[in-house]
């Protein structure tokens, strides 16, 4: 049940998608003045050394955020690859060159520190992370403290699923008004935990159907990844709320087309795809995926099957 360590995979292409979605998200709900609530149902250690062991040892970066800063935020005086840089793409670029001087990527900052770089004090926002993982919450713990947020953000030794239940619906704000947006990307190292995603989201539209609910989810050929987001819009147009299903396929890489030894078996090529699905999304989402989601391809694309979808309803 611990196996899955987030470090691992750091700044992959799936970490691109997800991020750049959350920080689009984030920005919309903060425009308005009313305080904001923010769960994130499987926080992680919170930020991460590219350089450090986990990292290194799958270099999945390589393939994604470091991939894309090399193409789009070059050293030096070279030119970006692509002229006119999606807004949202560009969100993104800026977010994680915060965490990093001099143009050094080192540092990958997960989604509590993504998220928490977007609240506002004034506003009296709230961030609440869950972690099960107890390495990861000894860490994310540590992390948090060096923020010195004070009581905007809460760390939690619990299963993600079940504390989010206390926080929905969210307290009323000074402006009498409630909202929340509510993150979920569980590792889905059991089968278990597609199930329980649209069970908790059931719920969760059921406690607060106004909130905005953002699942990630890794595209793999197992029935129960394909049967999520068929789910995720049964739950939607049920509740007739609206909904965006964005997904980025990088392609199989070249190492993939390598003839292998009779008898013996084909390399893995890993994640290739994953998806994000957004129910309550903020209206500008989708015409803002759609010109970050061809740019993000464009420099991550690899091969076969290279690809981005971006379909919304209700």
């Amino acid at each position: 049940m611990f196996s899955y360590r987030h470090a691992f995979h750091a700044g992959n292409h799936a970490d691109v998608l997800k991020h750049t979605v959350l920080i689009a998200i984030l920005k919309h709900l903060t425009e308005k003045d009313a305080a904001l609530t923010v769960v994130d149902t499987h926080a992680g250690a919170g930020l991460y050394r590219l350089d450090g062991d986990y990292s290194t040892t799958g270099a999945e970066a390589t393939d994604g955020v470091a991939k894309l800063f090399a193409a789009l935020a070059p050293a030096g005086s070279a030119k970006p690859a692509i002229e006119n840089i999606a807004d949202k793409l560009q969100d993104y670029i800026d977010m994680v060159a915060g965490f990093n001087a001099n143009g050094q990527l080192k540092v990958y900052p997960g989604s509590p520190f993504v998220t928490q770089s977007l609240l506002r004090e004034e506003a009296r926002d709230k961030l609440k992370l869950f972690e099960l993982h107890p390495t990861d919450h000894k860490a994310l713990e540590g992390n948090i403290a060096q923020l010195k947020a004070g009581r905007q953000v809460a760390v939690e030794y619990k299963d993600g699923f079940e504390g989010l239940k206390s926080y929905l619906p969210p307290p009323v704000s000074a402006t009498g008004s409630r909202r929340a947006l509510v993150l979920m990307d569980p590792s889905y190292e059991v089968k278990t935990d597609y199930a329980r995603v649209s069970t908790s989201i059931q719920d969760c539209l059921k406690r607060f159907p106004t909130g905005t609910y953002a699942v990630w989810y890794p595209v793999i050929p197992r029935p129960e990844a394909h049967d999520l987001p068929r789910r995720l819009k049964t739950l939607a147009t049920q509740a007739n709320k609206p909904w965006l299903h964005t997904t980025l396929n990088i392609g199989q890489g070249p190492e993939m087309d390598e003839v292998t030894v009779p008898g013996e078996r084909a390399p893995r090529p890993g994640l290739t795809a994953s998806g994000m699905f957004v129910i309550n999304p903020p209206h500008t989402l989708k015409a803002a995926m759609q010109k970050a989601l061809p740019q993000m391809l464009a420099v991550l694309g690899r091969g076969r099957g290279k690809g981005w979808t971006a379909d919304s309803g209700g």
